[in-house]
């Protein structure tokens, strides 16, 4: 591999069948120049990066020391491992980025709360077991302790990497935040708490995830059954009406109109939690 530019002592840019890349690891531009060979032995992280955005993590990459970006792979690799799913290696820079500037807060004295920590710990269990091995790593590695809303914040890039590799993970918060509005609201409306350990609300909260995704990419489910909606609407007649709260407050704040797939979907999955957890309490 032949060097295009040097980023720092441990990262370059390369470029490799038409590709270009940044290849990481210690000391792998010591006394080189563009132009040169680099020693292959010594990568240890290669990230082919989207059209347009190599600007924005070379510029990045100069910024983070390299134990930063080394705590990071460890951290996404653990979650490729613990999730068996296919996470995008870009994450290891958005992430390194933010442990970096976390670190630094700390240093500062400086903490941010994340208000979303309980829900995060509830809907995404493993994303959060992640984080918090993510920030014992940290501790073991550099001697910082971060908080338990780092972890938090740590989980919500893995998530954001599993929803679309391409967004921000203001994504994944965004998310996070309409599931946190939506079981609000069903809380209210019916006033009681959810059983967290039952499958059903795992299955609701999933069935959420994925209408958050859909209405922040601008879809909807379609379906021409208006006679199954109608009969779920008399079946389920309350978890109909509270549907219908959820649909306004939709509408309310984010401008989405919930179509009447959806409206059916979540009558059906509120109905079966709420009367599950109903049920258990009584």
């Amino acid at each position: 591999m032949v060097i295009k530019r040097i980023l720092t002592n441990n990262a370059v840019v390369v470029k490799e069948n038409g590709v270009e890349k940044i290849v990481c690891g210690k000391g792998i531009a010591f006394k080189k120049k563009p132009g040169m060979e680099i020693d292959t032995s010594l990568i240890n992280q290669t990230f082919v990066l989207e059209e347009n955005a190599t600007q924005r993590y070379e510029d990045l990459l100069k910024d983070i020391p390299m134990v930063y970006v080394e705590i990071a792979h460890d951290i996404v690799n653990q979650a490729k491992l613990q999730l068996t799913k296919a996470i995008p290696d870009v994450v290891i820079l958005t992430l390194s980025d933010h442990i970096y500037a976390a670190s630094q807060r700390i240093k500062e004295g400086i903490e941010i709360h994340n208000s979303l920590l309980w829900e995060i710990q509830n809907y995404y269990e493993i994303e959060y077991e992640i984080g918090k091995n993510g920030i014992q790593m940290i501790h073991d590695r550099i001697g910082i302790n971060l908080p338990d809303d780092e972890a938090g914040f740590i989980a919500l890039h893995i998530v954001n990497a599993q929803i679309d590799g391409s967004h921000t993970m203001d994504s994944a918060y965004k998310i996070t935040k309409v599931i946190q509005e939506i079981t609000t609201i069903i809380r209210y409306y019916y006033s009681m708490n959810f059983d967290l350990n039952d499958i059903y609300y795992y299955r609701f909260i999933t069935h959420l995830k994925f209408f958050s995704i859909r209405m922040f990419s601008g879809k909807t489910m379609d379906s021409n059954d208006l006679d199954l909606l109608n009969v779920i609407k008399e079946k389920y007649i309350i978890a109909y009406e509270c549907v219908l709260k959820i649909k306004d407050f939709l509408k309310q704040k984010y401008d989405y109109v919930l179509a009447d797939e959806e409206l059916m979907y979540l009558t059906i999955h509120i109905h079966r939690v709420v009367n599950k957890a109903l049920n258990k309490n009584h």
